[in-house]
């Protein structure tokens, strides 16, 4: 069937419902649905693993319209649960793209909706907050649809790390670089492998369930803890292993998630946020340095600070649109995190530093 012709439906779990024109495979999806404000770069936000189990609106107004690129990827295939948009682009123009992007949907098996109003929509999520969502090319009984989505779980205290980690210990990098950096994959963007191997690392790649254990006896010099998805309050496994690592003393950097862990693993709360920050233009203030910066961000929770641990966990970073955390730093041990990305791919490379800052922590304890 020709997705291009094929009625589709969008319906939200408080009943709202648009009506549109079917992308990618034909079928059914389900997911918490959210909204990235970016205006390119969708290739590396479809394969960015923190969107698993999430159905995504994409404000930009054209999307496909440069198609797609084997070295744009950010993990081994498209990770969102559907995709929503406004205008949808069979061709592309674009002297080294690899396909179109109608082509590597169907190859993938995304199921997605055009034709939205994504504006409206976008105003409708910012007002009501997040919110489960069901996307189907083949059932238009729209009391059937609710009925499916009702069987969807919230994503909060949802754990879906363990979904879209590496399955086995592996490593990247040149095993004589003069840093060891043990990397726990808990979704983690290539790209933040990238930015350490460039820096002189290399990299043991563990699994979502490594122990701390298993982790230390492989050496490391320091400890990467990346970003992913799901609800990270649910995810005990990781904090238990974050914490042991972390208070051994072992340099340690987490980006995302991997900041929340590491929040979580130093006292602190984290919360479902309303409904998230997710783009490629999100200020945020560096509170030791004083200087702002442009940053790319996707997170659907956030870290609650508490000031009667100020004494061991400092506020480094702050969100300027709401004042949100954004980065904590250990005051008793030599570990740091971000609630933001600043390896981007998509987006700004205002925060690359804090990979310069990680390495020389490493360099400065190793043994």
């Amino acid at each position: 069937m020709n997705a291009q012709l094929t009625p589709a439906l969008l319906v939200l779990q408080d009943g709202t419902v648009f009506q549109g024109t079917a992308i990618g495979k034909i079928g059914t999806t389900t997911g918490e649905i959210c909204f990235n404000t970016g205006m390119t770069g969708y290739q590396e936000v479809f394969t960015d693993p923190s969107y698993f189990g999430q159905i995504l609106v994409m404000t930009s107004d054209h999307i496909g319209n440069y198609g797609v690129h084997d070295e744009e990827i950010e993990s081994d295939g498209i990770k969102i649960a559907g995709l929503v948009c406004k205008k949808f682009s069979y061709n592309y123009s674009r002297k080294n793209g690899s396909d179109s992007l109608d082509s590597y949907f169907m190859s993938n098996g995304l199921v997605g909706i055009s034709e939205i109003d994504t504006r409206q929509l976008v105003r409708h999520l910012r007002d009501t907050g997040a919110k489960n969502a069901i996307i189907s090319s083949e059932n238009f009984d729209i009391a059937s649809l609710l009925e499916q989505l009702n069987a969807v779980p919230s994503m909060d205290g949802l754990e879906l790390a363990s979904k879209v980690s590496t399955v086995a210990f592996h490593t990247m990098g040149d095993e004589d670089e003069p840093l060891r950096v043990a990397l726990l994959d808990y979704g983690n963007k290539l790209n933040i492998a990238r930015c350490l191997i460039d820096r002189g690392c290399y990299l043991g790649i563990f699994p979502w369930n490594a122990t701390a254990d298993e982790v230390m006896a492989w050496n490391p010099d320091g400890l990467m803890i990346s970003n992913g998805p799901g609800d990270p309050a649910s995810m005990d496994y990781a904090i238990k292993a974050v914490k042991s690592i972390v208070d051994s003393g072992l340099p340690t950097f987490g980006i995302c998630l991997g900041h929340q862990l590491l929040s979580l693993a130093s006292g602190l709360k984290t919360y479902k946020m309303h409904h998230g920050h997710r783009g490629l233009n999100h200020p945020v203030k560096n509170l030791v340095s004083g200087r702002s910066e442009i940053t790319s961000q996707n997170h659907g929770f956030a870290v609650e600070y508490d000031e009667n641990l100020r004494s061991t966990v400092q506020l480094t970073h702050i969100n300027l649109n709401d004042d949100t955390v954004e980065g904590i730093a250990r005051l008793d041990v030599p570990a740091f995190s971000v609630q933001h990305h600043p390896e981007a791919s998509p987006g700004p490379h205002d925060s690359l530093y804090l990979f310069d800052q990680f390495v020389e922590m490493v360099q400065k304890h190793k043994k």
